[in-house]
């Protein structure tokens, strides 16, 4: 073959390789120009909320050098709260006594150097705990305040803060992901309306922070998620990152 042939054809092969070339990365960069057309927003839902079940508990305590009477002392106050409570309008099946705690006191003898001499018994110490699971607020409330009237019996009861939940928590949820989704796409809406484009689908979305707090109140939001018990009032929040597509 001449050598002029030759020359043609390489320099035919060369051109086509060339331009081969600039299509492939035309059609990277059309690609990658096109694939980054998206507008990325966090939509935003909240409600308030009252909650429609409340937790109380307390806890009593008998002491007593002999086992047998601190145990029929701690199930005579058992006895006696189950009475209290009942005529206080709870039903009995709302009210649950755990198991009796039993421990044993010691009390440490020490010489006049700092040093244990002995390690002599003290005696019983026996700890029972009622919890209260209702969901009349109103009267549950009534009586953790009222429950010292116990005291005049001769019971020490201590008793805690009520903690106040919703036991409609994933209904609610499901609400305030529909109006974070909705809230998202008004968003990106606005942001391609304004920016001379149109809003495409929607390509990602992810769940963000799912927060209960009290109302009223100055509540830190956690990273994590606050969660709060001790507010009866409450407000529930939640963000969905989204991501759309702009034509």
């Amino acid at each position: 073959m001449p050598v002029i042939v030759k020359d043609y054809l390489s320099s035919a092969i060369i051109a086509l390789a060339i331009f081969l070339s600039a299509l492939i990365l035309a059609g990277a960069y059309k690609y990658k120009y096109k694939d980054k057309k998206r507008v990325v927003v966090t939509g935003m839902a909240e409600k308030d909320f009252v909650s429609d079940l409340i937790v109380w508990q307390g806890d009593y305590s008998r002491y007593s050098m002999d086992l047998k009477t601190a145990y029929a002392n701690l199930k005579s106050d058992e006895a006696s709260i189950k009475e209290y409570l009942q005529k206080k309008g709870l039903d009995g099946k709302e009210a649950v006594f755990s198991s009796v705690s039993i421990n044993k006191m010691y009390n440490p003898v020490y010489d006049s150097n700092g040093r244990m001499l002995s390690n002599d018994f003290n005696g019983y110490s026996l700890t029972q705990n009622v919890k209260i699971e209702s969901k009349d607020i109103a009267k549950v409330e009534k009586i953790s305040r009222e429950i010292t009237e116990l005291i005049q019996r001769g019971i020490e009861l201590n008793s805690s803060s009520p903690s106040y939940y919703y036991t409609r928590m994933s209904e609610l949820k499901i609400d305030l992901l529909a109006k974070a989704s909705k809230d998202a796409r008004e968003r990106a809406q606005s942001i391609a309306e304004n920016a001379g484009s149109s809003l495409g689908a929607l390509k990602y979305a992810s769940m963000g922070v799912f927060q209960i707090t009290g109302q009223n109140s100055n509540e830190d939001y956690s990273y994590g998620g606050a969660f709060n018990t001790t507010s009866k009032n409450k407000t529930a929040s939640i963000t969905l990152r989204t991501e759309y597509a702009v034509k």
